[in-house]
């Protein structure tokens, strides 16, 4: 799981990047503002990638997509994004604990099947 989600979140280091680019183009934010507010989300993003497997890692995943989402009212366009990347974020828990269980699953029966090599 940590590998699909830890790609998510450094794809969307890079959307919130380029979201920021064009936030500065809009006369009522800020510099200052805008990039407060995307380095922030940026930081999150990546210390996400640390803390994805422990308790509360994916919850605060679902927080960073949420914020995505409603970052499309300062940028249109971060609805979609923020949308396909919350799809992206599901597909890569759900498929990540797949492949956690199928690869538990393939420890059990190499280790309790394996004869012993004396």
């Amino acid at each position: 799981m940590r590998t699909l989600c830890s790609s998510t979140l450094i794809g969307e280091f890079f959307i919130i990047g380029f979201a920021g680019l064009v936030a500065m183009k809009d006369p009522d934010l800020s510099m200052t503002t805008v990039w407060t507010v995307c380095g922030i989300a940026m930081f999150l993003s990546v210390l996400l990638c640390a803390v994805v497997t422990r308790p509360g890692g994916v919850a605060l995943g679902w927080a960073l997509q949420l914020a995505l989402v409603a970052s499309g009212f300062f940028v249109p366009m971060m609805f979609f994004m923020g949308v396909l990347f919350a799809g992206l974020w599901w597909a890569s828990v759900h498929y990540g604990r797949k492949v956690d269980e199928a690869r538990a699953r393939f420890a059990a029966q190499s280790g309790s099947s394996a004869p012993d090599a004396a």
